[in-house]
């Protein structure tokens, strides 16, 4: 009977429990993202539209049954699901994702918009990627990290110069560098170089012209939108940043090591005292000479042996040093470690209502090259407040920088230098030259010729917003910007026909004072020169903004507003020749100072007016249209008034039909665009006025009459800006629970009516005329890709970010037919850039090896090649694509970066290479034996008269004993050294931009110490290139010659000048600590 009690009482136990859980139940908890409260976060039973929505302590309660799924959803975060169970409490915690969507940013005339609502091609930069290798120039550290951006170093030093190119050239003639914004006030790429970059927030970059319209002509190459830091909504903070960077010579070009100095069958006439000894009656011997044409090294006469190493001393000793090579690389022991110091302290406190900001940065370059260096200091103060309606925001910067350089040329003198000199034998000489009577002592150099500059720059900023109503508010943004600086340059000059000769030591009839070295001028005047400058610009914007919700899905905001802009500029330049007292660098101490018409000074003022609009429109939060309408006038063209507008749609698939949303595609975003704008800046201040400038030429000059003359460069009077038409392209795509990022566009900009100088000979006076002709098109695409290859709850994660950019840039139609525009040309070399109808732009023209019929190389009776008498296009000068990748790996507070490019298949002139050609360093002027004389390969000569050429194999050697030219060799390097086409390079490289090590230390260490936060870390910069060699239709290969990114005058690539400092590389340590 228990038995059958006990059996019933179970049943019975079985079916009330499943009659309990059939029955709703109060289900509550606390949603979080892990620490703090979610309100509003969303619960809702799956499969129902039953839900509710978290209070403020993120607290929820909903009726639900055993057996229903809830799902935990919010904006920005993952979302989350729990089955309902026994229990009536669930505690849930969600994780963030998806921020770079969501996340709302600077755009044009600093209007904030989501990532959803922007139309064009943008990336962001933040902080934390321009200050992870501790590079105190912000322009450089965007390089590697953008797809579509070109950084460019296009002039190293203790203070570099820096170009930005968004998706390569719109313009011939004028400037093709992005926009620079900073706080919504434009400002330039100088500036920005200059601030610190721990106040930086983020740098957007906007690539197409759309994106950018607003800026009217300005904006035509695009914009970098730079946000510095607010002070934080919390209690007073203090952060201090320290880094130390050693710097070091990246790279030299390599040069020959078999042969060392003198110069080919010159017969100097040069002997040693001893009438036996085996080097005398070696006639291409010179203890003098810059060429490397001498004996080779491995000559068991001179092997070894101590010979006289260039020219006397002031006292007349004579510096002796053994025969022997030192390394292709012998002149880097001239360059020093360089060092560079970053110190600042940021004080920032604020709360909702306002907050106040102040940073103090000193940065110290001490430069590889002794003597050079550049000290700078930056003082910022902001704030902000909120008042009722109103709302107050202010900055103000100041900059002091000062710079000492010396001769930029100094490399082309240590090239000079053939590989058996120990340069520092002549650190302390005294004397002006060295190992040769045509390039003076770089030693020398340092001391005597300088280049200082001391610049102080403010800049203030005040925005003010006052709310008319929820739907409408105005907004005024001023900024003043003044910059003064004060150049000096002077060089000391020397004497030096008078010093000892080598008689003590050798013998011959060349054994005299310099006089008789080849004739070389051993006499430089001293000067002194002084300018100073100064620039003031106004910039004013007044917006009314409004924001209309027209329809429950239709919402309505736009911008209508005003802009003007005033830049004034002035200089002052005099000095002088002959200083009375030697080292007093003073107008006072000048002997000889400048004709009147030698002296310089003026002032140019451009202004800008503007009215433009700004309207969005947002259906249901996944269709946005954007238009933009700018109507500006400019004074460089005075009385005319142009108009720039745009259009851009995004789409949102994801949200519009969210069926489609999931674990693979979890975000999609479509836009397209198009826009007119234009570039005037071939158009100079006063370019369209007629002028007159003080004459020259006798008698006015040497006669020290004064008068003027009309300018001989005329413009057209209908003269109006290039305009640029653009349409683009492109899409952004999350995938796989955010764990891969796509994005990707296309475009073609269309620029007509193109600003270039033609050559006039119809009007008197005139030689040039400035007017609209000629067409370019530039198209390309850019893809970009993020993924996450691993990652885990144990901390451990590791990013990559890579991306492909390509463009070509066609010149499409120049003036009257005309198939060639020239915008450089060295005719020594043999080389010149251009514009040429139906090729890419910039086009590189050079010499070129003479050839018959059948592709032989065609060379005179002396065995040394002939010239054509017309450049041949031999490159480009862009590359096919870049590659950029980064990687970051990560674990707990320990995070490792790398940031490299590649950019592939494009050309360069490389000067360096060519002016080592005549002196014997390259190295296939080595890869033969000198003493036999050099066969030009595949080489025929004409055999009859010029008119009715018959061409035979050639047989006659360059150099050797039976060459029919004494001189041979060095005949035959100055002849290649002419034909521009021998030294295009190979520009293709890879660079590993970055290189960053930190850790920071868990806030449990810092318990009770004071500090917030501290991290220290280890960095490189620019510690590598890889020189690609992709193939001889691109040019040799590039053996340290040129640093592809100094190929570059302005903005236009292609030509690499030998008078630059080395490209350097930099490593160092960090800290960051915050109070």
């Amino acid at each position: 009977m228990r038995s059958k009690f006990k059996w019933i009482f179970t049943l019975l136990l079985a079916f009330s429990m499943q009659f309990s859980f059939a029955q709703d139940k109060t289900v509550s908890g606390t949603i979080t993202d892990g620490k703090l409260p979610l309100p509003g976060a969303n619960v809702v039973i799956k499969g129902t539209t039953k839900g509710v929505s978290a209070d403020m302590d993120g607290k929820y309660a909903i009726k639900a049954k055993a057996g229903d799924v809830l799902e935990f959803s919010f904006q920005g975060y993952e979302k989350k699901t729990v089955t309902v169970g026994a229990a009536s409490s669930y505690n849930v915690s969600l994780k963030e994702v998806a921020k770079t969507i969501e996340e709302v940013v600077v755009t044009s005339i600093g209007i904030k918009k989501s990532r959803n609502q922007i139309s064009s091609a943008q990336q962001n930069v933040g902080n934390k990627e321009l200050t992870q290798a501790a590079n105190p120039n912000v322009v450089q550290s965007l390089a590697g990290k953008v797809t579509g951006l070109q950084i460019n170093t296009t002039s190293n030093g203790a203070n570099a110069s820096t170009s930005i190119v968004l998706r390569g050239n719109r313009t011939l003639t004028g400037n093709n560098q992005a926009l620079v914004v900073i706080d919504n006030a434009i400002s330039s790429a100088d500036i920005l170089k200059q601030l610190p970059p721990e106040i930086i927030e983020s740098v957007n970059v906007i690539k197409g012209a759309q994106g950018a319209a607003l800026y009217g002509e300005q904006g035509s190459n695009g914009v970098l939108i730079v946000t510095t830091k607010r002070g934080a909504k919390s209690k007073m903070e203090v952060t201090v940043n320290s880094s130390i960077d050693f710097q070091k010579i990246s790279f030299l070009p390599k040069r020959q090591t078999k042969y060392g100095q003198g110069w080919v069958d010159t017969s100097y006439d040069f002997g040693f005292n001893n009438p036996s000894d085996p080097r005398n009656g070696y006639s291409s011997w010179s203890p003098y000479e810059n060429g490397a044409w001498g004996p080779a090294f491995s000559d068991p006469n001179w092997a070894g042996t101590m010979v006289p190493v260039g020219l006397p001393q002031a006292d007349g000793t004579i510096l002796m040093s053994k025969w022997e090579s030192r390394g292709s690389d012998n002149i880097k022991d001239f360059f020093k470690t360089g060092m560079i110091t970053q110190n600042s302290v940021t004080v920032n406190a604020g709360n909702e209502e306002g907050y106040v900001m102040g940073t103090y940065s000193r940065q110290t370059s001490d430069f590889v090259v002794d003597r050079d260096g550049m000290k700078r200091n930056v003082v910022m103060l902001k704030a902000g407040k909120k008042a009722g309606k109103w709302k107050i925001d202010g900055s103000a910067t100041y900059i002091n920088q000062s710079t000492s350089e010396t001769d930029s040329n100094l490399l082309y003198e240590l090239l000079q230098t053939p590989t058996n000199i120990d340069v520092n034998m002549f650190k302390d000489s005294g004397t002006a030259h060295h190992w040769t009577v045509y390039a003076q002592n770089p030693w020398q150099i340092i001391k005597q010729k300088r280049y200082n500059s001391n610049s102080n720059s403010f800049n203030g900023n005040f925005r003010l917003d006052y709310e008319l109503n929820k739907n409408l508010s105005l907004t005024n943004t001023t900024n003043i910007q003044m910059v003064s600086s004060t150049n000096d340059s002077h060089n000391d000059g020397f004497n030096e026909n008078a010093f000892y000769d080598y008689s003590s030591l050798l013998t011959g009839t060349n054994t005299g004072t310099y006089q008789d070295f080849g004739g070389a001028d051993q006499y430089s005047l001293s000067s002194y020169y002084i300018s100073t400058n100064m620039m003031r610009k106004v910039y004013d914007d007044i917006l009314l903004n409004m924001n209309y919700d027209l329809t429950s899905k239709i919402n309505f905001k736009a911008n209508f507003g005003a802009n003007v802009q005033d830049t004034y500029y002035s200089y002052t330049q005099q000095g002088g020749t002959n200083l009375k007292i030697a080292g007093w660098y003073n107008i006072q101490n000048v002997q000889n100072p400048d004709r009147i018409t030698s002296l310089s000074n003026g002032y140019n003022q451009t202004r800008k007016v503007a009215a433009f609009a700004n309207m969005d429109f947002d259906y249901n939060k996944y269709l946005f249209l954007n238009l933009t309408d700018r109507i500006e006038q400019t004074s460089t063209i005075v009385g005319k008034t142009f108009n720039y507008y745009s259009a851009g749609l995004s789409f949102i698939p994801t949200i519009a039909f969210n069926s489609i949303k999931g674990d693979v595609l979890n975000y999609a975003k479509l836009y397209i665009n198009f826009s007119k704008v234009g570039n005037s800046s071939s158009v100079g201040q006063y370019a369209a006025t007629n002028v007159a400038y003080g004459a020259s030429g006798y008698p006015y000059t040497s006669g020290g009459l004064l008068s003027y003359t009309p300018r001989t460069a005329l413009v057209d009077p209908n003269i109006k800006p290039e305009f640029v038409f653009s349409k683009e392209i492109g899409g952004q795509f999350s995938l796989f629970k955010d764990r891969v990022s796509i994005d990707g566009s296309y475009y073609i900009n269309d620029t007509k009516d193109l600003i270039t100088n033609a050559t006039t000979s119809y009007a008197p006076y005139s030689s040039t005329l400035l007017s609209n002709t000629g067409k370019l098109q530039n198209k390309g695409y850019e893809f970009g890709i993020g993924f996450v290859p691993f990652k885990s709850d144990k901390g451990f994660n590791w990013n990559v970010r890579a991306g492909l950019t390509h463009y070509k840039t066609v010149v499409k139609e120049l003036s009257n037919g005309t198939t060639d525009l020239n915008l450089l040309l060295d005719s020594s070399g043999g080389v010149g850039l251009y514009a040429s109808v139906g090729e890419q732009f910039p086009t590189i023209k050079a010499t070129q090896f003479a050839t018959d019929a059948d592709g032989h190389v065609i060379v005179g009776a002396n065995g040394i090649p002939q010239v054509t008498s017309t450049l041949q296009t031999v490159g480009k000068a862009t590359p096919d694509y870049i590659i950029n990748l980064s990687n970051t790996f990560s674990y707990k507070g320990l995070s490792l970066t790398a940031v490299a490019d590649y950019r592939a298949n494009y050309s360069m002139y490389s000067d360096t290479y060519n002016s080592m050609l005549f002196a014997g360093f390259t190295l296939d002027s080595a890869e033969f034996d000198r003493s036999q004389g050099y066969t030009v390969p595949n080489s025929v000569v004409n055999s009859s008269l010029p008119s009715t050429p018959v061409y035979v194999t050639n047989t006659t050697p360059v150099g050797g004993a039976a060459a029919t030219d004494s001189r041979g060799l060095a005949t035959y390097y100055t002849q290649l050294s002419r034909i521009g086409q021998y030294s295009i390079v190979d520009a293709s490289a890879i660079k590993i931009r970055e290189i960053s090590l930190s850790y920071s230390l868990p806030s449990s260490m810092l318990k009770n110490t004071g500090i917030n936060s501290l991290k220290f870390g280890v960095n490189a910069r620019n510690p590598f290139i890889i020189f690609i060699h992709n193939g001889d239709q691109y040019g040799r290969k590039n053996q340290g010659y040129t640093d592809p990114e100094a190929s570059y005058l302005n903005t236009v690539p292609g030509y690499s000048n030998v008078g630059q400092y080395p490209t350097t590389k930099t490593y160092g340590f960090s800290l960051n600590v915050t109070f």
